[in-house]
């Protein structure tokens, strides 16, 4: 366990609640981007990429709005459990022209997570609620790390530099911009 594993609110979760909530009043009074707001994940749904049920499985999970498409079978977002399906949904759609709006992914600078052993395997927690979420463009991804998620290894986003290369220099892995996973990434995932 380590320490982002405490229990309760945060101080860094009230500060940055407290930062979002002046930016996006500053925002309404410049003007809002379109951009829809992330949902909570905590209800029983399937990921749309593989099935599995969202709130069963550990690690971090996504959602994409699509520009002009919807998933079937329910309201956008189209929601994942896993950083893993959600890019891969992400690349599979690209090639139908679905282009992606906005992709949320858990963002583990904001939550109290932990990294605990299960089966052998190091597995970190998931964090569903929607204020746990933050867009792609905002995140940095530790890539090859030791930890697990819902489908295996897990791209672990922050929104903060030094906790992701805090976060790799104790668990492996490398740090790159959310925005530059790749299709072979993902492949080796």
């Amino acid at each position: 366990m380590d320490g982002h594993a405490l229990g309760g609110t945060s101080r860094r979760r009230i500060l940055l609640g407290t930062a979002a909530a002046v930016g996006g009043g500053i925002a309404g009074c410049l003007g809002s981007s379109d951009r829809p707001a992330p949902i909570s994940l905590t209800e029983p749904m399937g990921c749309d990429q593989c099935g599995m049920i969202i709130n069963q499985h550990p690690g971090p999970s996504g959602q994409t709005y699509y520009r002009d498409n919807s998933p079937e079978g329910h309201d956008p977002p189209a929601r994942f459990c896993s950083t893993v399906c959600t890019f891969r949904h992400r690349f599979a759609t690209e090639g139908r022209g679905w282009r992606p709006q906005v992709t949320y992914l858990t963002d583990y600078a904001i939550v109290d997570y932990q990294v605990r052993q299960e089966g052998g395997a190091q597995v970190i927690s998931e964090h569903l609620a929607a204020e746990d979420f933050a867009a792609t463009e905002d995140l940095e991804v530790v890539v090859g790390s030791d930890v697990e998620g819902a489908m295996g290894p897990a791209i672990v986003p922050f929104s903060d530099d030094d906790m992701a290369a805090e976060f790799a220099s104790t668990y492996g892995g490398d740090v790159i911009a959310a925005e530059d996973v790749s299709r072979e990434l993902v492949a080796q995932s």
